[in-house]
């Protein structure tokens, strides 16, 4: 199934799903040769940056810089953005370079989020290394920072030139960064229905690293997203959907510092996300997304943070609005609804749920 999904979105783009993929030839193909910096991590840096610097220079692009951030969520801060940007004008990248964001979802959202203020926009082609960065957060042009009072509230929308997902990167990522890709994945597959639902039956294939069940679930989830991005690239409307387990599971991260997995994080979240939707609509769906989740290698429960430190974090989120939380809720498979209203007793009582003492 390796293939290519458009995604109309600002000027439209394509995400490239493959093994192996030449990453100089489809930015050529994809914006005009030039200047270029490459930003990657820690881990990532040292097993294919090399590899992406060769083939963007066989493609005639100049790299003129590789920032090395620290790996981890950390990365995602103002100080770190901060030196960013002082190396990318150190090296004389200018308004017609490129930036090319190599590793997972932390590296695409500083890297974006640089590319939209650096020089006032450059443009950005992403190069997710993690499956949880190929399905979800390369895609859609939303970029962020973090702040200790919460997650992404600092950031821009920049839509990528280029996204190109090479599943041979997968190959060493742990089976638990595998797991994290898959909650994104069920989450889509819940909100969606119909074709990609039903391809949840590989979610076990998929978590042994069975090729064709990741090219499927990938390119599923990428078209699933890519439709909704398309119909509202600015959240003001449906796009909102994709926030479904995220309500909850940005409050369980920012109650953590950041410790929790995001994968983790928004597999709770969903548990939590699914009782509120059983109380407002009065369809069952805890089992199967708590069956879904284990089937992907994931927790349902957290365990060791205060529910009032989780709703403190909460009430910081950028959707909510008039005093009340906002929450995605699914009537059923297939059938989300956005901005449900949810006051503060209930989204305790969600939040307490999916809590285990320490």
């Amino acid at each position: 199934m390796a293939g290519r999904v458009a995604v109309r979105a600002g000027e439209a783009y394509p995400v490239e799903v493959g093994c192996g993929l030449d990453v100089g030839a489809l930015a050529a193909a994809a914006l005009e040769v030039g200047d270029c910096a490459l930003l990657t991590d820690s881990t990532v840096g040292p097993l294919y940056a090399g590899r992406v610097r060769r083939s963007l220079r066989a493609a005639g692009w100049r790299v003129l810089e590789t920032v090395e951030v620290p790996a981890g969520e950390g990365s995602k801060s103002l100080a770190v953005y901060g030196e960013v940007l002082r190396r990318l004008a150190r090296a004389g990248l200018m308004r017609d370079g490129a930036l090319f964001a190599l590793g997972g979802g932390v590296v695409g959202d500083l890297g974006g989020f640089v590319a939209a203020s650096y020089m006032r926009g450059i443009s950005l082609v992403m190069l997710p290394t993690t499956l949880l960065a190929m399905v979800d957060s390369s895609v859609g042009g939303k970029t962020g920072l973090d702040l200790p009072e919460g997650k992404n509230l600092v950031g821009a929308f920049l839509q990528p030139r280029l996204v190109a997902a090479d599943l041979g990167f997968l190959e060493s990522l742990p089976r638990r960064e595998l797991s994290m890709g898959l909650a994104e994945v069920v989450k889509m597959g819940l909100l969606a229905g119909g074709r990609l639902f039903g391809a949840l039956q590989r979610l076990a294939e998929a978590l042994a690293g069975d090729a064709g069940a990741l090219e499927e679930l990938v390119l599923l989830s990428v078209s699933f997203k890519a439709g909704v991005v398309a119909e509202d690239e600015r959240e003001r409307g449906r796009r909102a959907i994709l926030n479904y387990g995220h309500t909850v599971g940005h409050g369980l991260e920012a109650a953590s510092g950041y410790g929790l997995a995001h994968g983790e994080a928004v597999a709770a979240g969903m548990v939590a996300e699914a009782l509120l939707s059983r109380r407002v609509f009065g369809t069952d769906l805890v089992g199967l997304h708590e069956r879904l989740l284990r089937e992907a290698g994931l927790p349902v429960r957290v365990r060791g943070l205060e529910a009032a430190e989780v709703l403190g974090a909460m009430r910081r989120d950028k959707k909510r609005r008039g005093g009340e939380h906002r929450f995605v809720l699914l009537r059923e498979v297939g059938r989300p609804v956005w901005g449900v209203e949810v006051g503060e007793e209930e989204a305790l009582s969600a939040v307490e749920a999916v809590l285990e003492a320490a």
